[in-house]
């Protein structure tokens, strides 16, 4: 019974991976060994177990791959219980990645899912080295833009600047808002990254803090005000943390006096989340039709059994359906996926001083920067003991922190952009050290 159930599930995937066809990748050699591979060395990240994560932990299982891990630093709150399907009212108060990660598990027989309750940032970058895919089931563009440039940190170009195939760490990112969504697929050095479209997504809608303060019109004005506003005057520069339960009701308590006092309706809980934190609410269809084109990208990758989309798909279904596929030019300027900025150095220069550059850089702007280079922490800013820990490396110089190489890449984080747009980011460096025996002179007007 076991092997017929597993024969059914299978039908499907074996009408792709068995049989040659005219559309597909050209790697691709059908057969059972590509299927039996597929399942047991094909290792897919899952970031974010929201309603599109659950979704493609779904997909991707039922899809042939047994290698998965999910990561997610929330807990499930009772307001997801409408569209993640993985979540019942007795896993409130739990962390996502850990439920959604058991639940597939126990429907699906065979597949291992490791979960991860943590930030993105926590993970070290030989963590995402390990994974044959990336697959994004996110709702932040902060978080996608870190993701994209952690898969870009791992490409690696020769010495005509043409990206090495056998660095390239492919993604596949999907995003819904109500009955809209799209799926792309991410080639770093090959296709438009994340940071060469950010340009897609439109800028935040904000709102004048005199009609807030004065002349509210409606209930985001109301909530916004008390966000904005009145948190501050009554909390003296008490930091909001929209993940705080406690921070976000007493915003909602707030807006509901703001909201009585102006005369206006419709302030809700659900709303003053959707506000305060820029949520858009989603839908459960959206949810499963976009995951279901993330994963069959993810398929069509790991296996080749067809030529991936090129290379952004969008769906609206508000009014009818349409789909389109638009095929974005890569920015070949690109700070994320290019070969990385040139700089210049003196072989003198300590790395400290190599850290101060790099907030005045014309086009970085770092602050509190860590630097790792092939894989050994040269100085991390956190956690405490590794600060300690690195410290001393600040007053050698960088050139024999490098072992002494005339030019490599090194890796930089921290936070990116001027005074309050500031998010967290990695950047890779391709650093040249002058007068060095074997080193050309390189021109870094585009660079430094």
């Amino acid at each position: 019974m076991a092997e017929q159930l597993s024969n059914s599930r299978s039908r499907d995937l074996d009408k792709l991976l068995l049989r040659p066809g005219n559309l597909v990748g050209p790697t691709f050699e059908p057969g059972a060994d590509l299927r039996n591979d597929l399942q047991e060395y094909a290792k897919v990240l899952v970031v974010g177990a929201g309603g599109l994560g659950c979704e493609l932990l779904k997909d991707l299982a039922f899809s042939g791959f047994k290698n998965l891990e999910v990561i997610d630093m929330d807990r499930i709150d009772v307001s997801n219980l409408n569209r993640q399907f993985l979540f019942r009212f007795e896993d409130v108060g739990k962390p996502k990645a850990e439920v959604a990660a058991k639940r597939v598990m126990e429907r699906v027989s065979g597949v291992n899912i490791v979960p991860h309750f943590c930030r993105i940032e926590d993970k070290e970058l030989e963590f995402y080295s390990d994974f044959s895919i990336i697959a994004l089931g996110l709702d932040s563009v902060e978080a996608r833009s870190y993701i994209n440039s952690v898969a870009c940190s791992f490409l690696e170009y020769d010495a005509d600047d043409n990206p090495r195939e056998d660095t390239l760490k492919p993604m596949v990112d999907g995003g819904t808002e109500g009955f809209k969504g799209h799926a792309r697929v991410i080639m770093p050095g090959v296709t438009p990254c994340f940071e060469c479209t950010i340009w897609l997504f439109p800028p935040q809608v904000k709102f004048p803090l005199c009609t807030l303060a004065e002349t509210p019109r409606t209930a985001a004005h109301c909530i916004e005000y008390a966000h904005l506003i009145k948190w501050d005057e009554v909390h003296g520069g008490k930091a909001f943390d929209p993940d705080d339960p406690e921070h976000m009701q007493w915003i909602y308590s707030e807006a509901v006096k703001r909201a009585e006092l102006f005369g206006i309706p419709g302030v809700t809980y659900t709303l003053t989340q959707g506000v305060v934190k820029n949520i858009i609410p989603a839908i459960a269809s959206t949810n499963a039709i976009i995951s279901a084109a993330c994963a069959l990208e993810t398929l069509k990758i790991a296996s080749g059994c067809s030529k991936t989309l090129s290379n952004y798909l969008t769906y609206n279904g508000a009014e009818g359906l349409h789909t389109k596929v638009t095929e974005f030019v890569r920015d070949k300027d690109c700070l994320v996926c290019g070969p990385g900025i040139l700089i210049q150095l003196d072989t003198s220069v300590t790395l400290k001083k190599f850290i101060d550059q790099l907030e005045d850089h014309p086009k970085l702007h770092l602050s509190r920067v860590s630097v790792t280079y092939r894989g050994k922490n040269l100085y991390m800013q956190v956690p405490a003991v590794l600060e300690e820990m690195t410290r001393s490396n600040l007053d050698k110089p960088l050139y024999e922190l490098m072992d002494k190489c005339g030019k490599d890449v090194v890796h930089v984080t921290g936070a990116a952009g001027k005074s309050g747009a500031k998010q967290s980011c990695l950047r890779k460096l391709r650093i040249v050290f002058k007068g060095i025996d074997g080193v050309v002179d390189m021109d870094v007007a585009n660079g430094a």
